[in-house]
């Protein structure tokens, strides 16, 4: 071989070893959550000692220092934190950088991703990853998730109220994330919409929120009877219960956040002609919330997204996300000839899809 592919057979295997030792990034992450770390920074209001880290962490009066600086080292090598030594030899100081301020949970935190890195990083979470090759080979009739746990992700939800809070605390860190977006860029769409759906609303933040800034909007929130039984009163808003697989309340415009993506193609356009039937044949607005794959795509999101397509393999029975081809041909079945789609600064996009 010459330099130049000895050279590429070098990064060649540097890839390999990155992507072996991902896992690391992760866990050395999610160490960081569970130790509050951010937090502690936050509270602090400036650069700290891995000691004054150590005092603060809840639950010890010895924590393992140099075992937390190893930590540290990993991380702000990956500028989750950043380090600097101070000019008169002190201590390194530790502080916060544009991702460790996703990680502050504390009251005040307008965003943060926490509960997101603690849920994905749970063993339960982690378990079906196991099985990708198994179920690629069996063909696809069950999924990674049932066989880590003999069951499918929502009714290991509905018979574990430990991973059923810790799956509902991440959504809702990531719905207010993604709501924040969608508001800002969607606000004068909402003007002309006099009812609004929200189907697979869960306990109702999301129509609530969009109420909330737009209360000429009559809100229903729509979802399974068992759901919507627990879910809090909200100002204009109605709950209602029952099946989107056969009917959908019937609105100016429906809204459906990251719910298609949970299913597969079949159920989709079965959801998708129950929201035509709902909404009016002329004026009815379709809204989607979801990932717009983009294979090729160096935004900053798309890498991303990819690795999301993969989760909805390990965890959702016929669960993907779809490419804008996937979406034209998905929409057209389901009677959505017409869509457009705006792109927002987090990782879904919003598909706007009209039945004329």
């Amino acid at each position: 071989m010459d330099a130049k592919e000895d050279d590429a057979m070098l990064r060649g295997q540097v890839a390999i070893w990155h992507c072996m030792f991902g896992f690391a990034d992760a866990m050395a992450l999610t160490c960081a959550v569970e130790l509050g770390i951010a937090n502690i920074m936050h509270s602090h209001g400036r650069p700290v000692t891995l000691h004054q880290i150590g005092a603060s962490i809840d639950g010890t009066s010895s924590p393992d220092i140099p075992s937390l600086a190893r930590i540290m080292r990993l991380l702000v090598r990956r500028e989750i934190f950043a380090a600097h030594q101070p000019s008169d030899g002190g201590d390194t100081l530790y502080g916060q950088t544009y991702s460790s301020r996703w990680l502050v949970t504390e009251s005040g935190s307008e965003s943060n991703l926490a509960p997101m890195v603690i849920m994905q990083n749970h063993p339960l979470q982690l378990a079906p990853w196991h099985y990708l090759s198994q179920c690629i080979k069996e063909g696809g009739w069950s999924t990674p998730f049932k066989k880590a746990h003999g069951m499918e992700i929502w009714e290991k939800a509905l018979k574990n109220p430990m991973f059923n809070k810790l799956f509902n605390d991440a959504m809702a860190c990531n719905s207010k994330n993604v709501m924040q977006a969608i508001m800002a860029a969607y606000r004068d769409r909402f003007g002309p919409i006099g009812s609004l759906v929200d189907v697979g609303g869960g306990i109702g933040w999301v129509i609530a929120t969009i109420v909330k800034a737009n209360p000429h909007i009559q809100g229903i929130n729509f979802d399974l009877l068992h759901v919507v039984a627990t879910a809090p009163a909200h100002p204009g808003v109605e709950h209602v219960g029952g099946s989107m697989f056969e009917s959908v309340p019937t609105a100016d415009a429906v809204i459906l956040k990251h719910v298609l993506h949970d299913w597969g193609d079949e159920e989709c356009v079965k959801i998708l002609k129950n929201c035509k039937k709902a909404i009016p044949e002329k004026e009815g607005i379709l809204i989607l919330i979801e990932v717009v794959l983009q294979p090729e795509g160096k935004g900053p999101f798309d890498d991303i997204a990819t690795i999301f397509d993969l989760l909805m393999f390990a965890h959702q029975l016929g669960g993907k996300e779809r490419t804008e081809l996937e979406w034209n041909n998905l929409l057209a079945e389901g009677g959505f000839p017409r869509y457009n789609i705006i792109k927002i600064p987090t990782l879904p996009s919003i598909i706007e899809a009209y039945p004329k």
